[in-house]
């Protein structure tokens, strides 16, 4: 994955976007969305974003996984951000996660948030925990039942924390 860059999306990236963002959505285990986006919907979300990244393979233009952040709050609460992210599904285990993490902590900076906090990450997401904790994240406490996922029962989110 050596030749995997991070950067900010382009409009050709819009339906592999799309597409890896939907793969999640309809995982229904780690975004709290229940709608897929489509051509007119994803462009416009994918847009309103304080800033959106793609992973893309420097050789091939193959779109790996996503990012988004935005605030969090406003006001008094503005310094502070949120992010998603997304992976396909068949580049799953290649450390693409750790890739876009890294870049959105060091853009968050950049676009003025002081911290950047997760507010739902599901409790049997373990890889994705472990690598947030791995990365110098603090976990919040735990909301118990705090996610419905795809087949109805719920489950424990734990919110976490980063400061840029």
């Amino acid at each position: 994955m050596k030749n995997v860059t991070v950067r900010k999306y382009e409009e050709k990236d819009l339906p592999d976007l799309i597409r890896i963002w939907n793969e999640v959505v309809e995982d229904g285990v780690a975004f709290p969305q229940e709608e897929c986006l489509n051509e007119e919907t994803g462009k416009a979300f994918f847009s309103e974003q304080t800033y959106t990244a793609a992973a893309v393979d420097a050789e091939s233009g193959k779109v790996y996984g996503l990012y988004i952040l935005h605030p969090n709050n406003i006001g008094r609460c503005g310094h502070i951000c949120n992010a998603s992210y997304a992976v396909s599904r068949d580049s799953r285990g290649l450390h693409i996660g750790e890739k876009l993490i890294s870049d959105c902590l060091t853009r968050g900076k950049e676009h003025g948030f002081g911290v950047l906090q997760f507010n739902a990450v599901v409790a049997c997401n373990v890889p994705a925990r472990h690598l947030y904790e791995r990365l110098g994240f603090t976990q919040l406490g735990v909301i118990p039942k705090g996610f419905r996922m795809k087949d109805g029962h719920y489950e424990d989110i734990c919110p976490y924390y980063h400061e840029l």
